[in-house]
């Protein structure tokens, strides 16, 4: 795995939302549960939008924050975009801040 960016991981991390969208991730059969979709995929942004009560836009810009810090990966599938923890960078970060801070 490359480094980390930490800073940016940070910044994703100081914002409430970021840090829901995160916590549904990690267990979306628990608040995702009438996707249509497998949630082997992931959650679909549509869901996540429901999900936050915020407008389209203001979610997507949350996921793109969440994607520049690797905190999350992202998978198309035809119109569908689908979203999951990136586990291994989110290890790396909480690994981190436990020698180094």
């Amino acid at each position: 795995m490359n480094e980390i960016n930490i800073d940016a991981i940070h910044k994703a991390l100081a914002n409430p939302v970021r840090r829901k969208i995160l916590n549904w991730l990690r267990a979306p059969e628990a608040h995702f549960r009438d996707q249509q979709f497998s949630l082997d995929f992931g959650v679909s942004a549509g869901q996540l939008d429901k999900c936050c009560g915020l407008a389209q836009s203001t979610v997507s810009e949350h996921l793109k924050t969440l994607l520049r810090a690797e905190l999350v990966t992202s998978r198309r599938i035809s119109q569908c975009v689908f979203f999951k923890r990136n586990e291994p960078v989110i290890q790396a970060f909480l690994e981190h801040a436990r020698t180094e801070l």
